[in-house]
């Protein structure tokens, strides 16, 4: 956490003429964990304010120099010197007092606010579905590969529903049915199977086992591996915020976390990148021009101070978004919007329907689309799920400042940098050794006809280094012929980011068949969160699937844990089993 931290302290700066800023963030000195509601106030002066939900906060000071009193129950109080335009780093000590009933119950409580944006509400027991919109999931069916051997769907990297499903656990409110997309919870984490040989975009592998859930019936794993660009080689970054400033992303949760995040990705930059950013409520507005990436203050500045209010007009600030990308635009480049907001469009075009249109137009440009989603009660999944679809964009859901490093610092170059587009898997079984088969996720992605010679398809993105991973359950023939040695044939359908010509990797799954247990860690990680994902969806799939099926195959498949994420699957495990009791 103190990275994070570190990483938040490159903001600040003067703003309004006659008034001398300082900020800074407040961490406790034992944990390195943000403190909020830390009261920042200037000595002998008036001027008082409260750091927020991440520790941070920003204070305007009499002269160049004053001190500040931070104080906060259960810390002991610090006094700190300070000058204009300092980034401050402060550490506040914990009281240490003999625990009791009374003190432990508070210690408690603070928690629960801290990890709980919507405190107070489900402390009392007041348990809402809130005004979100998820699209509608009918579970893949099970289909006879004798009549329809081959399955055709786009190739999904978003990983939005995890940490959507993580934020309704940790509130401890049920996870909507919709909102439980098996695929995305699977490529939420990574995997170490090997690069594509050098001068491939692509790597095809595949692993075949008995179902664990349903004895009778086997578990086909495809992975799709991407080519790493490295970091010294990536292109220049021409990428527009698209910043939703309206008043239902007042809460801490949104715009605070959103700039927060952004600060991350800021800091990412090179001097070779700039940045545009687009705000908008009723009307949008340029915030700040294209600005070299190297003038991280200028930009940070612009992103501090941003607030929220009024309706939300998505789609006029969506195209002037693309009309600058367009005019900014590098050749060879990475163009890209980064849209950043709740969903909630309530001004100009405004049905799914519509800013699907809208976003398919603009795609032709060659600008990419990333969408992030933050915030709860009025989040509109639905609608951003289908804008980053529609243009040729990826798609995550920011819960909390953990998951903004792991999307802008860990993971920078898998999520801004594509290195192919409109990919499709095509699966085609061997009825002689496949009786049916029901592809585990992907219900929003699947074809219903061969769409490889269709040069308007829609498919995935691909980014550099991505891993996508995708499961189908078998139920095998019975009593398949001696000589069928094939399973089933794949094809990687896809496009460079640059160009227009369909390409293909072909490959082969042979009918191999081990056990489950002796699959490498990987694939049984991979099994045992679509299952986590059956269970959460109480399907009618997941056989003698339950959560400690789940944990018994997770513990034994943890693996190298880069991180810390597949242990943070652990105790997500643990949610659901509490929350199903």
């Amino acid at each position: 956490m103190r990275e994070f931290l570190l990483l938040l302290l490159l903001w600040g700066g003067s703003i309004q003429a006659q008034t001398i800023w300082v900020s800074g963030a407040v961490e406790d000195s034992v944990s390195h964990s943000p403190i909020s509601g830390v009261a920042v106030s200037v000595m002998n002066d008036t001027t008082r304010v409260l750091t927020n939900a991440f520790g941070l906060f920003k204070i305007a000071i009499p002269a160049d120099t004053a001190q500040l009193l931070l104080a906060q129950e259960g810390y002991n109080s610090q006094v700190v010197a300070v000058k204009k335009t300092d980034r401050l780093l402060i550490t506040l000590s914990p009281i240490r007092k003999a625990p009791d009933a009374i003190a432990l119950a508070k210690a408690s409580a603070r928690v629960r606010q801290y990890s709980n944006p919507n405190y107070g509400n489900v402390g009392m027991g007041i348990h809402t579905f809130y005004n979100e919109t998820y699209g509608a999931i009918y579970e893949n069916r099970f289909i006879r590969a004798k009549a329809h051997p081959v399955s055709t769907f786009a190739v999904d990297v978003d990983r939005a529903a995890y940490s959507n499903i993580r934020r309704f656990l940790r509130l401890k409110e049920k996870v909507p049915v919709d909102a439980v997309r098996i695929e995305e919870m699977v490529n939420y984490f990574h995997y170490s199977y090997p690069l594509p040989p050098p001068g491939n975009t692509m790597a095809l592998y595949s692993h075949y086992t008995n179902c664990p859930w349903e004895p009778s019936h086997n578990l086909l794993q495809i992975v799709l591996r991407a080519k790493a660009i490295d970091m010294d080689s990536l292109p220049a970054s021409n990428l527009v915020f698209l910043i939703d400033v309206s008043g239902s992303m007042g809460t801490p949760n949104k715009l605070p976390l959103l700039q927060a995040a952004f600060r991350i990705l800021v800091n990412n930059l090179r001097p070779a990148d700039k940045v545009a950013i687009v705000a908008y409520a009723g009307t949008p507005g340029v915030l700040l021009p294209a600005t070299p990436g190297d003038q991280k203050e200028k930009i940070l500045n612009a992103i501090d101070n941003l607030s929220a209010g009024g309706a939300t007009a998505g789609e006029a600030a969506i195209r002037m978004a693309y009309q600058i990308a367009v005019e900014q635009f590098i050749p060879e480049g990475n163009n890209r919007v980064i849209l950043a907001t709740d969903g909630d469009f309530n001004v100009g075009l405004t049905s799914d329907a519509e800013m699907e249109g809208l976003i398919t137009e603009k795609k032709e440009s060659g600008v990419l689309l990333t969408c992030l989603g933050f915030g709860m009660k009025n989040y509109k999944d639905s609608k951003l799920q289908s804008l980053s679809s529609m243009g040729n964009g990826n798609f995550a859901y920011i819960d909390d400042l953990e998951e903004a490093n792991k999307i802008f610092a860990r993971e920078f170059g898998s999520t801004l940098f594509t290195v192919a587009r409109d990919v499709q898997t095509e699966v085609q079984f061997n009825p002689a050794v496949v009786k049916s088969y029901r592809l585990i996720g992907y219900e929003n992605k699947v074809f219903e006809t061969d769409t490889s010679s269709d040069d308007k398809c829609c498919g995935g993105i691909i980014g550099s280094g991505h891993c996508s991973v995708a499961l189908y359950e078998i139920i095998p023939q019975e009593t398949p012929g001696v000589a069928d040695s094939l399973l089933a044939d794949v094809k990687i359908i896809y496009r460079d980011p640059l160009d227009t010509t369909m390409r293909s990797l072909p490959g082969t799954i042979p009918a191999d068949f081990t056990t489950f247990e002796k699959a490498p860690d990987d694939y049984r990680f991979a099994a045992s969160v679509a299952l986590l994902g059956l269970v959460l969806r109480n399907s009618a799939y997941r056989g003698c699937g339950n959560t400690d099926m789940v944990m018994q195959i997770a513990r034994k498949s943890l693996g190298p844990d880069k991180g810390g994420y597949r242990g943070e699957f652990l105790k997500m495990i643990k949610m659901v089993r509490k929350a199903k009791r």
